[in-house]
């Protein structure tokens, strides 16, 4: 789930059992099936998410609206443009 997040998603990837790159596959994957507008929310704990997604994410035209950490999970929430 999708915690403490301001923001609605469309779309969740929940990557809390994974490890690097499986987090930022199933990311890349997701946002490929989806539409113009909107959202996703990724869920990881693999440390290697943290740097990995926002770096992968400035590379696109997706935009980053929300990125939180608590007790290791790493929370992301990207809209596709």
């Amino acid at each position: 789930m999708c915690v403490n997040t301001i923001h609605n998603y469309d779309v969740l990837v929940d990557a809390r059992e994974d490890r690097c790159p499986m987090p930022l596959l199933k990311m890349k994957m997701a946002l490929a099936k989806m539409s113009s507008k909107e959202i996703l929310c990724i869920v990881a704990t693999d440390s290697g998410s943290k740097k990995d997604i926002p770096y992968y994410l400035g590379l696109t035209d997706l935009s980053l609206l929300e990125q939180k950490e608590d007790n290791d999970v790493f929370t992301f929430v990207i809209q596709k443009n």
